[in-house]
């Protein structure tokens, strides 16, 4: 089994193509995030000058929620939003607290 065949598997696609829609997705996505970056950042005043421990949360903030819009976007864009939908619904639920059973 090759690499690809695995990725299919582990993301429960069908085909490469669809497999390489995603990989464009995911690219095209994050190069939109950082043009989001970039904007905000001009719009707030912020410049190399601007302290580090008022850029990185400033960044985290202007970044995270940007690129995941985004990545919907694209992905409805591209026709794969269940994908991307189902991605995002995944990733969050990382964050969320899990009762224990005992």
């Amino acid at each position: 089994m090759n690499i690809l065949d695995k990725l299919k598997k582990r993301y429960g696609i069908n085909s490469v193509f669809q497999l390489i829609i995603i990989f464009i997705v995911f690219g095209i996505t994050g190069t939109s995030a950082l043009f989001v970056k970039k904007y905000v950042f001009d719009l707030i005043g912020i410049t190399d000058d601007t302290p580090l421990y008022f850029v990185v949360p400033l960044y985290i903030i202007t970044i995270i929620p940007s690129y995941q819009v985004l990545l919907l976007a694209w992905g409805f864009l591209f026709g794969q939003f269940n994908f991307f939908w189902n991605f995002q619904k995944k990733s969050f639920s990382r964050f969320t607290r899990k009762n224990k059973k005992q």
